[in-house]
């Protein structure tokens, strides 16, 4: 069964069971509990990517729309508002995965970082239902290092900064991928293309390593954790971003969510007049096969942020 049928098949359970159950019994992952799924994607868990308040989204998205006109694209609005576009050339991006373990966990093997990269490619071909974006994903080499600290590491630490300044690879167009076991439960977090001028050696996705396809940290196991990871590295906003406000994630064809979606909750609306909410989209907190697609905005604004600050 392919992906969009086992999704569409899991979604029928879904309408069955509701979000309900998903609330109310313990969640588990990688041996640290929380009450309720709810209460893991609440507490910050699912994504540890920094939030961006209002005021710096504004800032960066003139930044984007003064440097398409500059660009030749004038009139275009990189949230689908205007007339113009974003290139379109075809873009492959080398991916360095660092594997960092501790001698006895977390040492992936190239069979799972060969279907990560798979995972990559058809979401971003628009494979699985999505829109295809210009972005295509080539593995241009595999670290592995034991070091328990590191592969324990938490967003902003010094175990961090350490492993990515010993570790990473490439320029600002180059994608580097550490997987590890971070404190705190944390599925993954990124970086935003705009901070890598500032600071090129903290550039990068840190994913859990039990996340890539085939891994143990079930319902977020299939590999889009990078995916979602990999969306923030290219400049997009979580779907609930802003809420039901009107400029949310800046994103046209991403009807407004007031907050994250956890499970598969089909019909879910919680900023009604925008339409359902777009649980399906990778940039939302579903379970990984209810999470299928970019938007073709999404794609444009991508596109965009690379060309100004990865080229």
């Amino acid at each position: 069964m392919n992906r969009t049928l086992l999704a569409l098949a899991l979604s029928i359970s879904a309408l069955t069971t509701g979000t309900a159950t998903h609330a109310a019994s313990p969640f588990t992952l990688e041996g640290k509990s929380w009450k309720s799924q709810q209460a893991f994607v609440e507490s910050g868990a699912r994504c540890a990517t920094r939030q961006v308040d209002e005021y710096e989204r504004a800032v960066i998205n003139r930044k984007l729309e003064h440097f398409l006109a500059r660009q030749g694209n004038a009139g275009g609005k990189p949230g689908g508002g205007g007339g113009g576009t974003p290139s379109t050339s075809p873009v492959t991006i080398p991916v360095y995965v660092h594997v960092i373990h501790n001698g006895t966990t977390g040492n992936v093997s190239d069979g799972v970082i060969n279907a990560q990269m798979d995972v990559l490619n058809d979401s971003f071909a628009g494979q699985t239902a999505g829109a295809t974006t210009r972005f295509s994903f080539v593995l241009a080499g595999v670290t592995r290092t034991v070091n328990a600290s590191w592969f324990a590491m938490s967003p902003g630490s010094t175990a961090e900064q350490q492993a990515k300044a010993a570790l990473r690879q490439g320029g600002a167009g180059a994608l580097n991928i550490y997987t590890a076991n971070p404190s705190g439960g944390l599925l993954g977090w990124s970086t935003f293309p705009w901070s890598y001028t500032a600071d090129p050696d903290d550039d990068g996705v840190v994913v859990l390593y039990s996340s890539l396809p085939g891994g143990s940290a079930v319902p977020y196991d299939e590999g889009d954790t990078a995916t979602h990871e990999v969306g923030h590295w290219l400049g997009l906003y979580h779907t609930f971003q802003g809420g039901c406000s009107k400029s949310n994630d800046l994103v046209s064809d991403t009807p407004a969510e007031r907050s994250p979606a956890y499970g598969c909750p089909i019909g879910r609306n919680t900023c009604t007049s925008t339409g359902l909410d777009p649980i399906r989209n990778f940039m939302d907190y579903s379970d990984d096969f209810c999470m299928y697609q970019f938007t073709g905005v999404q794609a444009s604004r991508m596109s965009g942020l690379f060309d100004q600050y990865r080229q």
